[in-house]
């Protein structure tokens, strides 16, 4: 992939992505899928599930489905001129784009041969909304935990599309098992956040600074628990990334960094990523991400 050095003019669409957490034996591992190499967004990248808002997700037939009163969901996102309604829908959109990547549907006390029956009835012509009514389940809202806030800047760095996209954080129920669909999502891999950076590093698979940064942050933590305490005692933070050239590289501040109007940190890791030999990288090299 190359960086996009066109503005887009058009406003950044709703969107919702959820990183995937369990506990392993050597500490916390994080869900990464590679997208379909033809895909138009971020295209043979490893990226968490998620994916845009479609109108179906606010509407009452699905939010009724939800395990959490939409006012508490509003609350949990910090936004309040954010729609109560667009609020559940963004929960909505973050369930429902985990069970169609990454096969895992965060329900209730649900068993595997549940999550089979309702592919079942999605490949049959069924809307995700139309077979979620027919098994009577429940969404569990209540198993993630808004995480972060990325905006698309007017100059994209690796797409030419914008996005306002909610991060949020689950873990994975025991006996549930993630497999990527063979379309949208063609690799599923689950591993430690630093040996990812690390992969990322030797060359071996391929992130966007937002994997990349999401990364660095979830490499400070042992496990889901260390993660939820951290998500539950603040609110997710606004990422709204400065795009700029320096001595003719493409540069990327974030929050904190001098070129950034927001002169507070968002988020730990590097302030500035910089493309450099086909990728975005900290200034300080490796080690940098976890400065």
């Amino acid at each position: 992939m190359q960086p996009n050095y066109q503005e887009v003019s058009t406003p950044p669409r709703p969107a919702a992505t959820v990183v995937l957490l369990r506990d392993a034996t050597d500490g916390l591992e994080v869900l990464l899928l590679r997208r379909h190499s033809e895909s138009d967004v971020l295209g043979g990248a490893y990226v968490f599930p998620g994916g845009k808002l479609d109108r179906e997700d606010s509407e009452p037939e699905l939010l009724a489905h939800l395990d959490v009163e939409l006012g508490r969901l509003h609350t949990a996102l910090g936004e309040p001129d954010l729609d109560v309604d667009a609020a559940g829908g963004l929960f909505v959109a973050a369930l429902r784009e985990t069970f169609e990547e990454a096969g895992i549907l965060l329900a209730p006390g649900i068993a595997p041969a549940a999550i089979d029956a309702l592919h079942a009835r999605v490949r049959e012509g069924f809307s995700f909304g139309e077979a979620l009514a027919e098994s009577q389940l429940r969404l569990a809202a209540s198993a993630m935990l808004p995480w972060s806030r990325w905006i698309t800047p007017r100059v994209p760095s690796m797409t030419n599309k914008r996005f306002d996209t909610r991060f949020f954080v689950a873990e994975v129920p025991a006996g549930l098992v993630a497999r990527h669909d063979e379309r949208e999502a063609t690799e599923s891999l689950w591993i430690a956040p630093r040996d990812a950076l690390q992969r990322y590093w030797d060359r071996e698979i391929v992130f966007a600074p937002p994997q990349i940064q999401s990364l660095a942050h979830l490499a400070r933590h042992a496990s889901v628990a260390d993660v939820f305490a951290e998500a539950s005692r603040r609110q997710p933070p606004v990422i709204q990334p400065e795009p700029f050239e320096e001595d003719g590289i493409r540069v990327i501040a974030y929050p904190g960094d001098d070129r950034h109007p927001t002169r507070s940190r968002a988020l730990p890791g590097p302030t500035r990523l910089a493309y450099r030999d086909g990728r975005f990288e900290p200034l300080g090299g490796f080690e940098a991400f976890f400065d």
